[in-house]
């Protein structure tokens, strides 16, 4: 029996290696948020790295790559980021990173709809991911009021 659990275990991390759709969790955002993120025009290479289609297939979010980097769009905000968090500003877009000692995911702050993207360390530095990005989501997204995270 633990020998099942461990390979069912192993499974979902396979799935996400090959060359196929990439397991991408959909978030649930606000109607306001869903259409703000239905407008991001995303590139089709990324850090020269190719789009990939996403499973399940939704238009808030998508992939390149593999190892894959993710961006997810209406997701809720980082539970973690406070008004004294330590925040990136890339391109004059503020990015929170998690973890703070080790940046995998980021998720742009400060706009209408938090975008999240997940850069795995094969791409560092990820600023270079989140620069390339910035463009497209400062022409959907609007920022909020001064000061708003």
């Amino acid at each position: 029996m633990r020998r099942r659990l461990t390979l069912l275990g192993v499974l979902p991390l396979l799935a996400g290696c090959a060359a196929g759709a990439v397991g991408v969790p959909v978030p649930s955002p606000p109607a306001s948020a869903a259409a703000l993120c239905a407008g991001l025009k995303l590139p089709t290479k990324l850090h020269g790295q190719t789009r990939r289609s996403t499973d399940p297939t939704s238009p808030l979010t998508a992939a390149w790559g593999s190892p894959a980097i993710a961006l997810r769009c209406g997701v809720p905000r980082p539970a973690a980021m406070h008004l004294d968090s330590q925040l990136v500003v890339i391109s004059g877009m503020s990015w929170f990173a998690e973890p703070a000692d080790r940046p995998v995911t980021f998720t742009a702050v400060g706009i209408q709809a938090y975008v999240e993207v997940t850069v795995p360390p094969a791409y560092n530095p990820a600023g270079d991911v989140l620069l390339e990005l910035t463009p497209a989501i400062k022409a959907a997204i609007p920022v909020k009021p001064e000061g708003a995270l």
